[in-house]
């Protein structure tokens, strides 16, 4: 597929993140500067690993991305991960490396979350 027909089809973006307007914020930052590749819908947040399935089950069209915060440690990443593959199969993940947001502030997240969205997208992570 090439990147003009990615960017016809919209893509639904779940985050897991206990602060949901920052993760808004964020998101939309990425989306704003991604938009002359991707067409790209913050669908949603989970604020706790429990939600998570529930919300990507509840989103119509199901959700091709999910984004980890920098809050949960490596084992949570992989567990939200793990769900998320095993609820949505082919859905594409990234974690925004442990500590990032506090360690280097919000502006570290958006451009990790830059530098990695042509590999999200891809499916390459």
């Amino acid at each position: 597929m090439s990147t003009s027909q990615q960017s016809q089809q919209p893509v639904n973006l779940v985050s897991v993140n206990t602060a949901p307007e920052r993760a808004k914020r964020l998101i939309g930052i990425l989306i704003k500067d991604v938009s002359d590749k991707y067409t790209i819908v913050h669908a949603g947040n989970a604020e706790r690993i429990e939600d998570v399935e529930p919300l990507l089950k509840s989103i119509q069209p199901p959700p091709g991305i999910l984004f980890c915060a920098s809050m949960w440690t490596p084992e949570q990443q992989e567990e939200i991960q793990r769900i998320a593959r095993t609820t949505i199969p082919g859905i594409r993940t990234a974690a925004i490396p442990t500590g990032l947001q506090v360690e280097k502030g919000p502006d570290a997240v958006v451009e990790f979350l830059k530098e990695k969205i042509d590999d999200v997208m891809a499916g390459r992570t």
